[in-house]
């Protein structure tokens, strides 16, 4: 009993300590409350910020999507089958009315509209779109007076550097995050090529799906396009990857991605004895499929894949990546050990094809965290 008796004091006396200090200078019984400043640096920040955030949302767009009405399941009923609606976000990248979107916002599309900021709205047209990246390319005509978005140099982004996140989650339009970038690896997506997504903790929800990732110089560095189901982390296509694949959307509708056929993991420990290996080093061939490039040019299973046209691999991302953007019907040089001993073969890149039904659907899905298969195809 005396022991809490010695505490109230100290408690009540610290309370009003913290109160007086709050409360600023006195002068007699009354007191001024000065309007409240932040530091210096801070509001110096604070309006570099905002003042981005509106430079840049003239460049956003509100892209809306009506898809195909789903056939009637009981032809007897007379009520009418509702159209199905969906909405995502977009950027402006080319004067004359072409825009960056995902492949998912525009999946199966009847009819599309591109809302601009400044609220003018017109019909979009699909120019491209790939489903394995999760990039379409649109086009609006008519459109004057753009604001286009220049797009960045992804490679040069660093793990902790400011980013924000523009778009239209849940319908609500002109809509800004502010995050950091929390990692570049692998996204969420199996099916994707081997390529370093951007990971950040700046809020992507539903909507927000291929609006702009820009860093503090106004760069869009990624196309935000899959989160985790909570939103608390965001995956973003890199921006140096959109370069690449820009051309070929635009003239042909599509991306041609490379493919060479095989089943492929790492190399661990436990397998340098029985593959004769003195270190775990390259790309371990699982599997090969019949008939495809691979096969054709003599690779075999047990095959440790360590290089291809003088690139070196180190991991299945490696060849994933190095497969995947070498251009088809090219031929190659893969380097590899076989029972220990190096040996060269030569393989003309074939045509990715979506194969299974899993991979043929769009990136956006929310899943949770992301697994390492043990086997991924190539």
């Amino acid at each position: 009993m005396s022991r809490s008796r010695t505490h109230i004091p100290v408690a009540l006396l610290s309370v009003l300590v913290l109160a007086a200090a709050c409360s600023g200078p006195m002068t007699g019984r009354t007191s001024t409350l000065e309007p409240a400043t932040a530091a210096p640096e801070l509001a110096r920040v604070n309006n570099l910020l905002a003042d981005l955030a509106e430079r840049l949302r003239p460049g956003l767009v509100h892209v809306r999507v009506q898809r195909a009405t789903p056939p009637a399941e009981d032809a007897s009923r007379d009520e009418p089958v509702e159209p199905r609606r969906s909405t995502g976000s977009g950027f402006v990248i080319d004067s004359k009315g072409l825009i960056i979107t995902n492949a998912h916002v525009v999946e199966g599309a009847a009819t599309i509209q591109v809302r601009l900021a400044d609220g003018r709205r017109f019909k979009g047209t699909v120019v491209g779109r790939d489903n394995r990246v999760d990039l379409a390319l649109l086009k609006i005509d008519g459109a004057t007076n753009l604001t286009v978005l220049p797009l960045g140099d992804s490679n040069r982004l660093r793990v902790g550097e400011f980013v924000l996140a523009l778009g239209n989650p849940f319908g609500l339009e002109q809509s800004v995050s502010f995050g950091i970038v929390s990692r570049k690896g692998a996204p969420l997506s199996v099916a994707s090529p081997g390529f370093d997504f951007i990971q950040t903790d700046a809020a992507i929800n539903p909507g927000n799906s291929g609006g702009p990732l820009v860093n503090v110089a106004g760069e869009v560095i990624g196309v935000n396009s899959m989160a985790i189901r909570n939103g608390s982390i965001g995956f973003a296509i890199p921006a140096n990857l959109v370069k690449m694949l820009l051309p070929q959307l635009a003239t042909k509708g599509r991306v041609d991605w490379g493919w060479l056929g095989v089943s492929i993991s790492e190399v661990t420990e436990d397998d340098l004895d029985r593959l004769k290996l003195r270190e775990a080093r390259g790309v371990l061939v699982r599997g090969v499929l019949p008939g495809d490039p691979a096969d054709k040019g003599g690779v075999r299973a047990n095959d440790v894949i360590v290089g291809i046209d003088g690139a070196r691999l180190e991991s299945p991302r490696d060849l994933q990546r190095v497969v995947s953007s070498t251009p088809v019907g090219k031929r190659v040089r893969v380097v590899l050990l076989r029972e220990g001993q190096e040996t060269e073969v030569e393989v003309t890149i074939g045509l990715y094809q979506e194969r299974e039904a899993p991979s043929a659907e769009p990136p956006r899905r929310e899943p949770g965290p992301p697994d390492t298969p043990k086997e991924a195809p190539k």
